[in-house]
């Protein structure tokens, strides 16, 4: 667990991130103070790309590429800060995270629990991540740069098991493979179905081959790159 500040990059940005707590993240019943006060802590535009940087506060998904590929984005904000809510981290934990993006969500994870490795199939995306958190100064990540669910996540079962499992993307169902690196007691939290709306799943692993699943709020986000989509069609 690190508590580094991240540098701040301009003080002009002190009011929109009050404000994005306030008017977007609140009124998403991300009330624990610990994620709040952590939503301040870790400036959100220090992992946003400068052509973006004027919109890291917006209620929208942030692109992270120029011009934009489809997937590779930062999550809104609210969403971020509801999937950190849920999984309820401990400071032991150790955190999966795949899909790295910007490094942001695996600096708040790093933030609150032990260490984390964070998996992302696009090499310039993994380079970038791993220098937003060096800049930030958090030292207990590692960015993997692989295909996170080849080969029924072969990439990931080196780590594991795990404490707790982010998806930083949708799903249309969650693997099994994926579901078997969670150590007793684990959380994942994910965002599955199809659109028009997705429904964030949390599953906890409460036995060794039991789980229990909630799925408490809707949302919309982009697929992760290469996890099973099964069929839509049906007799």
């Amino acid at each position: 667990m690190t508590t580094t500040t991240a540098p701040t990059i301009h003080t002009g940005f002190d009011q929109a991130r009050f404000n994005m707590i306030e008017q977007q993240i609140r009124p998403w019943e991300v009330l624990s103070p610990q994620v709040l006060e952590l939503l301040s802590r870790i400036h959100r535009e220090a992992f946003v790309p400068a052509a973006h940087r004027a919109l890291a506060f917006a209620d929208m998904e942030l692109p992270l590429s120029h011009p934009a590929v489809e997937g590779q984005c930062m999550l809104a904000p609210k969403v971020e800060a509801r999937l950190l809510q849920d999984l309820d981290l401990k400071p032991t934990d150790k955190v999966l995270e795949i899909g790295s993006g910007s490094g942001h969500m695996a600096a708040l994870l790093a933030s609150l629990a032990h260490s984390v490795v964070s998996v992302e199939i696009d090499p310039a995306l993994a380079s970038s991540a791993r220098e937003n958190l060096r800049n930030a100064g958090i030292a207990n990540v590692e960015v993997k740069h692989a295909d996170a669910a080849a080969q029924d996540f072969a990439a990931c079962s080196v780590n594991g098991p795990f404490d707790a499992i982010v998806l930083s993307g949708s799903v249309a169902e969650i693997p099994p493979a994926l579901l078997a690196l969670l150590a007793p007691g684990g959380r994942l939290a994910a965002i599955v179905g199809h659109e028009p709306m997705m429904r964030a799943t949390i599953v906890t692993r409460i036995a060794d081959a039991s789980f229990q699943t909630a799925q408490p709020w809707d949302t919309v986000a982009p697929r992760l790159l290469n996890f099973p989509e099964p069929s839509s069609f049906r007799f």
